[in-house]
């Protein structure tokens, strides 16, 4: 099997588009937590709490027939991967045209604002916003498609359209190409835009914070007091890249990818399983030939609703043990759905360069429920480790583990 290193990243968050902007607001504690004054209009949503990316201006520049058949999702995605190969040294290169480039990208669905004028067409029998790119800029492929239109990719496109493995399900079946000798480059990551539909799913399940008079004490990932998830939005990409092909040219390496593991819990759609999660746990690090004590930490998936946490933590300790450093990025940037396993990715992977981990914000008291873990909480942890693990769980009890290393 071949060997698989990251060799560019590029993102888009509620708190910063580079690394040093985002470690400086980790550093602080300060999460990208919002009062929404313009869901009010909405009474029959109970939560007003967001992550919302304020100031995006990354695709102003892009030419208009480029981006006609974008949705904000697809446009931060696309954003995210011109800096993710601008990273790679790989912008205009014609490796992207080669064939042996591709694509694997997901959203848990795409931009919403089409579904109003489908919506209008069914119940008034016509429309006065359909036209020829609604369905492009709706469709669940949409950031993968429009990502390989602006840049020519011309290799296979892997659409993953798993909620909230989505991103990581993108990166997993992206090294496995590049593992087997299908491509020697793979664009992979994720990308969701904020909606109040997505609210509203979560909103539906009691399963949202509303904590809408405390935005900076909530989410709560792990902790006794949670209250349920905030929603986000951004767009991360990693450029995968055959190791060989990528010393040849003189890539910058920041990450090797040693494992994967993806599985299905088979029982409940909205009911997360641990011994399904810890089956995938296991996948990832039999793909990577490690026994559990060699994972470094673990990026948890820490959604802060009760039986997410409660079930991701119980496998967590189940297959890496008591010892095991974990945290949740969420508490800081909302669950951002089909983006969160790549921007967990890519920030996992900074975090490891420099030797230390951001607690988990708001965590005061962990629920007695949760299993036994080292979770880090109240102050940054300076860390040396060599691998780390990356979790996500997803509607439909589909589970993801990614295992890094550092190069």
């Amino acid at each position: 099997m071949r060997r698989v290193v990251v060799t560019g990243i590029g993102g888009v968050t509620a708190l910063g588009e580079d690394w040093p902007t985002i470690r400086a607001a980790l550093r602080d504690g300060r999460t990208a937590v919002r009062y929404m004054d313009e869901w009010s209009r909405f009474p029959g949503i109970n939560t007003r709490l967001a992550c919302p990316i304020t100031n995006f201006t990354g695709s102003d520049g892009y030419p208009r027939k480029k981006v006609r058949t974008m949705g904000a999702v697809s446009r931060m995605a696309t954003y995210a991967t011109e800096r993710a190969l601008t990273a790679a040294g790989l912008i205009d290169d014609p490796v992207l045209r080669s064939g042996r480039t591709g694509i694997a990208y997901g959203s848990s669905f795409g931009s919403p604002q089409p579904y109003v004028a489908f919506a209008e067409l069914m119940t008034t029998g016509t429309s006065r916003k359909l036209n020829a790119t609604s369905y492009i800029q709706m469709m669940s492929h949409t950031a993968a498609v429009n990502v390989g239109l602006f840049f020519g990719v011309t290799g296979r496109t892997i659409p993953t359209s798993s909620a909230c493995t989505s991103g990581s399900q993108a990166i997993g079946y992206a090294y496995e190409t590049i593992c087997t000798g299908k491509a020697e480059i793979m664009l992979a990551g994720g990308a969701d835009e904020l909606d109040i539909t997505q609210a509203a799913v979560f909103d539906t399940l009691y399963a949202t914070s509303v904590r809408n008079d405390a935005p900076h004490r909530t989410p709560r990932p792990y902790d006794k007091d949670r209250d349920g998830l905030v929603i986000g939005e951004g767009a991360t990409t990693l450029v995968l890249e055959e190791y060989e092909h990528a010393l040849a040219r003189g890539a910058p390496i920041r990450a090797e990818i040693v494992g994967f593991g993806t599985n299905t819990d088979g029982s409940h759609a909205t009911q997360p399983q641990s011994d399904t999660m810890a089956i995938a746990l296991r996948l990832a690090l039999d793909d990577a030939g490690l026994p559990p004590e060699a994972i470094g930490c673990v990026n948890g998936h820490g959604t802060a609703t009760e039986w997410g946490d409660i079930a991701e933590t119980v496998a967590t300790a189940a297959v890496l043990g008591a010892r095991v450093p974990i945290h949740s990025l969420k508490s800081y940037f909302g669950h951002t759905l089909g983006a969160c396993g790549a921007m967990e990715a890519w920030l996992g992977i900074e975090m490891m360069h420099e030797g230390w981990l951001a607690p988990t914000a708001n965590l005061e008291t962990v629920d007695a429920r949760c299993a036994e873990l080292d979770y880090v909480m109240g102050e940054p942890r300076w860390l040396e480790f060599e691998y780390f693990m990356s979790n996500n769980f997803a509607f439909g009890g589909i589970n993801t583990s990614l295992v890094f290393r550092r190069m």
